[in-house]
């Protein structure tokens, strides 16, 4: 019982701050476009979210229960426990500091230093797949907010415009929300499945990733509380405090960071949704030279970026220890 209740506290406390942290900045996009429907801004990342992974599967889960380290021995939730909480932890910490930063690396280095620490076999080439995909993402978000941006810049301005310009908006924040579905925000529904599996067979090994529409439906009602609630702040730094966005910027970037996750979910690798939305954004602002990017900015979400994956895998190899200790 005990187990059970530290499972299912750590998936809501999980869920939501994954709605704190990628739901606002996804949200806040959205909501940065002239004339967009407030409430399409949310309903549409909730639609993708129960929707999406049962019609394009869950691969990105799988590689954070499967890819990363033997989660499937003996002790495998519990190490999978572990770096969750780490993971959060060090979110809370860096956040705390004024430094946003990137909870799906968060998750990879403390479940991979939680699965080290525990004894489980680690697998080198899953974990340097999964880093190198993630390090090239936000760098193609940005070449392709750059071009996007650009090309925007030749498009001929007449009476229809504004409203195909808000077409193409909710075409590329639909697909958005489908890239973040079916990649970053799996991470959230491997973390539910484990928890439904430990209440139902106690701790052990994980097995494969499932859960239920009921049990998804509830997933995103948390995660959009998590969400709605931080969005006046994590809409403002995104849309003022690092960038200053035009509509069709907004278009470009929601474009280049949908395309940046999408093609890193053919490799069922997890990228963050937060890190392309920020490149694409910077890219698109960058199209009309450098002063448009507020740089410090970026240097402070670069730094965490940076301090994120060592210090959460260290601090996951200790959790590992005491669990195997345990």
């Amino acid at each position: 019982m005990a187990w059970t209740l530290a499972f299912a506290g750590t998936a809501v406390l999980f869920v939501l701050v994954t709605g704190a942290n990628d739901g606002a900045a996804l949200i806040g996009l959205g909501l940065r476009f002239p004339k967009a429907p407030g409430w399409l801004a949310v309903a549409l990342p909730a639609a993708a979210l129960i929707g999406v992974p049962y019609l394009l599967g869950v691969a990105v889960a799988a590689t954070f229960t499967e890819r990363l380290a033997g989660l499937g021995s003996e002790g495998g939730a519990a190490a999978f426990l572990a770096g969750v909480v780490i993971a959060v932890g060090v979110v809370a910490v860096l956040a705390g500091r004024g430094l946003p930063t990137s909870l799906t690396l968060a998750v990879v280095g403390g479940i991979t230093g939680a699965g080290f620490g525990a004894g489980l076999p680690v697998s080198a080439a899953g974990l340097g797949t999964v880093l190198a995909v993630g390090a090239l993402a936000p760098l193609v978000g940005v070449l392709l907010g750059y071009l996007l941006a650009a090309c925007s810049r030749r498009v001929p301005s007449h009476g229809r415009m504004p409203r195909l310009v808000l077409a193409a908006h909710l075409l590329a924040y639909t697909a958005q929300c489908v890239a973040y579905a079916v990649n970053d925000g799996q991470k959230m529904v491997a973390v539910v499945s484990v928890a439904l599996e430990v209440g139902r067979h106690g701790v052990g090994g994980i097995g494969p990733v499932s859960v239920g529409p009921a049990w998804m439906a509830l997933l995103v009602l948390v995660f959009l509380t998590g969400a709605l609630t931080s969005l006046p702040t994590v809409g403002a730094r995104l849309g003022r405090g690092l960038v200053l966005a035009r509509p069709l910027y907004v278009v470009s970037a929601e474009t280049a960071a949908a395309g940046a996750v999408l093609g890193s979910s053919v490799l069922g690798a997890p990228v963050s949704m937060t890190q392309s939305v920020t490149a694409g954004v910077v890219g698109a602002a960058a199209s009309e030279g450098s002063r448009r990017v507020r740089w410090q900015g970026v240097a402070n979400m670069g730094t965490a970026w940076l301090v994120t994956l060592p210090s959460s895998m260290a601090l996951g190899c200790l959790a590992g220890l005491a669990v195997r200790w345990l």
